[in-house]
Formats: structure tokens, C-alpha cells, sequence
């Protein structure tokens, strides 16, 4: 079973999950691409993305995970922690990912901070069902202008997890992605940490252009 650690940046001091929630737990967490971040049901506290992907699931009827959700960089996860106390879905990090204490500071009151949040979900929210319906093509460019940078570079996330958040067999997404990549849509590009067939430089035509 995965487990999760917090990651105190200062003092680089690694914390189990399960282990009693401090005010030093909340620092911000750093995980690696594969690494859980939470689970269903278990307690916890809000967070901010600041950078990377993180997958949401939930589970089926047989007790299976299954794709629910994305949250990129500047959406919020967990917030029914502050209703509830748990997490309703389970989070694993697609990239490696940077996460914050939310709501940050003391400006925005509770109900001003569930209000953005709750914005923020049902943006992203429409943004992954329009993944899911359409031409495969289609599917696997929204998602990469999705997660692309203003740089126009993109971290993708596994073939597997894109097959998932597009509902598109596996083969489907290996045989589009090889296509961009001749059509020259992405280039690979060496980024330290990341597998090279996952790193790419972007060119995409402008919609309308």
C-alpha cells in the first residue's frame, strides 16, 4: 500500500501518513511522479497545487480505483476536509508535484475561500468531461493544452493515465502520440527528472488563426 509523506522543505523532515496533524505538518509537500498522496476516507487538511498533475479516484462497485478527476496547478484539493474532516477521493501525483496549505493566510473568510474553491472544481470539472467525449485526436490535445506551460513545454502524464483520463484504449494514445510527435506538434525535450518519451516542447496551432 503506497504511503504518504509530508515534506518539510526547511528542515527536510519526512512524515508518515497516520502520523497526528501539527502545525508543522502543514508545510508544503513535494511528491514524486507515482506517489500517493492521500486515500479515501483518511484524514487530512486542504491543499493547494502549485506544480504537477494530480490524479483523483474513486472506487467501484467491485472496490477498484477508478479516474474521477484532475487538479493542475492552481486548483484545490481537499476541501471537504473542512466540512467533513476526510477526503472523498484518493490523490496520486501524475507529475511531480508541489502542494500548499489552503487557504492561505487570514484575508479570505471561510465562506469567501469555499466559494473559490467550489469555483475551481466546477471548472476543472467541465474541462475533464471535455476530455472524455469526442475524436480520440481531439481528447489527447485539449489534454495537452491543458497541461501545458506558458512556455509551451509539457510533462505528461503516463500512457496509461492518459488512456484513462481520455477514456481511449492504451494503443489508441501510443499511436496518437507517435503521430504528434512526427507531425512535429511535440518535440522531445530534455527535462532533469523526467523520462524522456514524457517531456515535450509544444506547437499547436492557434484556435481561430
Amino acid at each position: 500500500m503506497s504511503r504518504f509523506f509530508t515534506v518539510d522543505r526547511k528542515q527536510h523532515e519526512v512524515t508518515p501518513e497516520g502520523a497526528s496533524h501539527t502545525a508543522e505538518s502543514r508545510q508544503a509537500r513535494i511528491f514524486d511522479a507515482g506517489e500517493a498522496l492521500y486515500h479515501s476516507g483518511s484524514e487530512g487538511f486542504a491543499w493547494r497545487v502549485r506544480h504537477g498533475v494530480v490524479r483523483l479516484d474513486t472506487l467501484n462497485p467491485a472496490g477498484e480505483p477508478v479516474f474521477a478527476s484532475l487538479a493542475i496547478a492552481g486548483d484545490i484539493l481537499g476541501c471537504e476536509t473542512l466540512l467533513f474532516g476526510t477526503y472523498t477521493f484518493s490523490a496520486s501525483a501524475l507529475t511531480r508535484c508541489e502542494l500548499t496549505p489552503w487557504p492561505e493566510g487570514q484575508s479570505a473568510t471561510a465562506g469567501e475561500s469555499l466559494l473559490e474553491s467550489l469555483a475551481i472544481a466546477q471548472r476543472r470539472a467541465a474541462d475533464v468531461v471535455a476530455l472524455r467525449g469526442g475524436q480520440a485526436i481531439d481528447r489527447v490535445i485539449g489534454l495537452i493544452r491543458l497541461l501545458a506551460d506558458p512556455g509551451n513545454k509539457v510533462i505528461l502524464p503516463t500512457r496509461q493515465n492518459i488512456a484513462d483520463i481520455t477514456n481511449l484504449r492504451f494503443e489508441t494514445i501510443s499511436r496518437l502520440i507517435k503521430g504528434l510527435e512526427r507531425s512535429g506538434v511535440l518535440a522531445s525535450v530534455k527535462i532533469d527528472g523526467v523520462h524522456a518519451t514524457r517531456a515535450y516542447t509544444v506547437k499547436l496551432a492557434v484556435p481561430g488563426a
